[in-house]
């Protein structure tokens, strides 16, 4: 039987670096452990729980022997820094205050979030804590992964969804997630979303290619962007469409009529210009009527 384990642990240390990087003896070992966890959740308390809210996906942490340096990957840097860097010294020295040692903290953007699969899940999780449809939430978000430029993505929330009485799984897959590959770049995310009928669960699964053919960060980002606009244009021509009623195809001449339209309606009545009538309309119409090889007149009765 297949048993489900984290992409990020199953990669660790074979394609995906360790998030602590630092060597202590065998006494100091439990200690430093559990002040890793107190720094990362006292940071996810503080920029993602509350305002500012700054999207941190990931915290990095390296030590020396005197010093903890911490590296923070956020989509919204500008939130964490403040003004004129007001911001991270007061949670410099929140976290001197915490660890008693000293702090450095670096601080990397993350240029697409779209492709962060943390990212991904603490939007999901916010819509639907503002009581959105479930279906459209995750059928939005797994769109906007792809056009960022994803080879695959799995979304699954689990809960009272709609506020349901029995509590129950949806999954939504596009594209392809291969879990087993080491070499595939399956970034892993989960956040729960708290809501006045219980807590939902979201899990995203994004698939990034592999590891030796990723684009890199300056491509993705263009890419993204192209795509946006592309949608932009897309967008804005239908609802010129919809708002001119008339046929995408057809210009206009500088009379004012259509090239390619439909014809006016009061042409298509028969109350317009028509065509001249032929020799048997004349003729059904008790017109007189001219032979053309005796050039007498001749009157027929309808």
């Amino acid at each position: 039987m297949g048993q489900k384990v984290s992409p990020i642990g199953f990669r660790t240390g074979v394609t995906i670096g360790w998030k602590s990087r630092w060597f202590a003896p065998k006494a100091n070992y439990g200690e430093f452990l559990i002040e890793d966890e107190r720094v990362r959740r006292f940071i996810d308390e503080r920029l993602n729980r509350q305002p500012p809210y700054a999207a941190v996906s990931e915290i990095e942490i390296e030590r020396t022997r005197e010093e903890l340096k911490i590296i923070l990957r956020t989509a919204r840097p500008g939130l964490v820094i403040g003004p004129k860097g007001a911001e991270v010294d007061k949670l410099k020295e929140a976290l001197e205050d915490l660890t008693n040692r000293r702090v450095n903290i670096n601080i990397v953007e993350i240029r697409n979030p779209d492709l962060d699969a943390r990212l991904v899940a603490e939007g999901t999780a916010a819509q639907l804590k503002r009581r959105a449809s479930f279906r459209r939430t995750m059928k939005q978000r797994a769109e906007g992964t792809m056009q960022a430029g994803a080879k695959g993505v799995k979304i699954m929330v689990s809960g009272r969804l709609g506020g349901a009485e029995m509590s129950r799984s949806e999954t939504l897959i596009i594209g392809s997630i291969p879990l087993h590959t080491l070499e595939a770049d399956v970034d892993y995310g989960f956040a729960p979303s708290f809501t006045t009928y219980g807590t939902i669960g979201v899990k995203v699964w994004i698939y990034r290619g592999m590891f030796g053919e990723a684009p890199s960060e300056e491509d993705q980002a263009a890419e993204a962007a192209m795509t946006r606009a592309r949608r932009r244009r897309e967008r804005r021509g239908g609802d010129r469409g919809q708002q001119g009623g008339a046929s995408p195809q057809a210009s206009m001449r500088p009379g004012g009529s259509r090239l390619g339209g439909r014809r006016p309606a009061a042409a298509a009545a028969g109350q317009g210009p028509s065509a001249p009538a032929g020799p048997q309309d004349s003729a059904a119409q008790g017109e007189p009527r001219t032979d053309a090889a005796t050039g007498d007149e001749t009157n027929r009765q309808g």
